[in-house]
């Protein structure tokens, strides 16, 4: 029996239940085991396009590998990030609703299959076919709200509009060869990411802002999960072969590091900023797009990193630090300036996340004149940690003035 109120209403489970809008205000609204196994789908994807940027830098074909990794990770994201926003604003859990969202499941495990073939080959057909499946069913989805959903009914016809058109050139773009298919890519993320301005220029959905911030946080960790798994399965033939310090300075120092990456990003409460400043939502969803490819990123550069432990890479030193480094430096930025603007009085300095970047920056730099890697993963969580600290100490600050000024 679902506690969707819309069912609730109809008195118990039906196979189709009318899509209406949700409420914005909904109390204790959380994620669905439907929405938690769909994020499980896109980490096959996630780590398909980790492990080729992970390959890519071992074989030292950085600028070859990574324009295709963000190419591949748009279609990941924008797909998750499309779903995620339509379930918090209609998501009616009934059968018709389940089974889009089992074709959009589909579509992810078939854009997965694709990744190889898109990052080796420049063969981009099944990762474009994989996710126009998805956007296809994100289009059915619309259509149906727009049918139930008389007050959200343009903004819905315009996704659906917007969607189907940009999908037809997807499968257009796919005819064009080398830099016109490049360029091609380019005007089509920017059409896809203009839809929904258009949409909602002048009524916007009804999506739950602590059920969004809910969302990315939990994909937040997925990512974060896919690169503890990259880095400890990188890890394991070095083990395997007789546990060293440098298997355990890897080893311990991606964790410390990924963990203080996850300590930064829950320290800011998203979803009541999101409430409160509805309008700046956009600039936060879309952001995200560089936290979830950096974090998987670091995955990736934390598995060159333990296969160096393993094996002679062919990229050099210095690359495979600033593997490491570089993502870090694009997290540590793009929490902050997506956090901030969402709260009254920001306790992050950006001089503090400045100041951790160049660090970071010359951690990277010292592996290129033989600061060794191992020691270096360890280096690079201490830049990151101080954030953490100044961050919890600030929290503390403002927090006893509260008391203070209360009392």
């Amino acid at each position: 029996m679902s506690d969707h109120p819309g069912i609730a209403a109809a008195g118990g489970r039906r196979w189709r239940v009318p899509m209406l809008a949700r409420d914005t205000d909904e109390p204790h609204r959380v994620s669905t085991s439907l929405e938690l196994l769909f994020d499980l789908t896109f980490v096959v994807a996630v780590a398909a396009a980790a492990a080729q940027l992970a390959h890519a830098i071992v074989e030292n074909h950085v600028a070859e590998g990574l324009p295709g990794y963000l190419m591949v990770f748009f279609a990941i994201w924008w797909a998750w990030m499309n779903f995620t926003w339509f379930a918090s604003a209609y998501d009616c859990d009934d059968t018709p609703y389940r089974l889009l969202t089992l074709l959009q499941m589909g579509g992810v495990l078939v854009l997965a299959a694709g990744v190889p073939a898109a990052l080796n080959d420049k063969n981009f057909t099944a990762v474009t076919i994989g996710y126009v499946i998805m956007r296809v069913a994100m289009l059915m989805q619309w259509l149906r709200a727009a049918r139930n959903d008389p007050a959200h009914r343009a903004a819905a016809h315009r996704y659906a509009l917007g969607t189907a058109a940009v999908q037809i050139g997807w499968l257009v773009r796919l005819a064009l060869p080398g830099t016109a298919g490049f360029v091609g890519f380019l005007v089509l993320v920017v059409a896809e990411l203009a839809v929904p301005m258009w949409a909602e220029r002048r009524s916007g959905t009804p999506w739950h802002p602590h059920h969004i911030a809910e969302r990315y946080g939990l994909f937040t960790i997925i990512v974060l999960g896919e690169s503890v798994l990259a880095a400890s399965r990188a890890l394991a033939p070095a083990v395997a072969a007789g546990v060293t310090r440098d298997t355990v300075l890897v080893g311990g120092g991606s964790l410390i590091l990924l963990f203080a990456c996850w300590w930064l990003y829950f320290l800011a409460p998203a979803g009541k900023g999101l409430a409160e400043h509805r309008e700046r939502s956009f600039w936060w969803g879309y952001g995200h797009y560089g936290i979830f490819a950096g974090l998987a990123a670091l995955g990736a550069g934390l598995e060159v990193v333990a296969e160096t432990l393993i094996h002679p890479i062919a990229a050099p030193a210095g690359v495979a630090g600033f593997a490491v480094a570089v993502p870090v430096m694009v997290y540590l930025l793009l929490v902050w300036a997506l956090h901030a603007p969402l709260e009254a009085a920001p306790n992050e300095k950006l001089g503090y996340v400045l100041a951790a970047c160049v660090l970071l920056g010359g951690i990277g730099a010292a592996t290129a004149v033989g600061f060794a890697l191992p020691w270096a993963v360890v280096a690079m969580s201490v830049p990151v940690w101080a954030v953490v600290v100044l961050r919890v100490a600030a929290d503390h600050r403002h927090a006893r003035r509260g008391v203070g000024a209360s009392a």
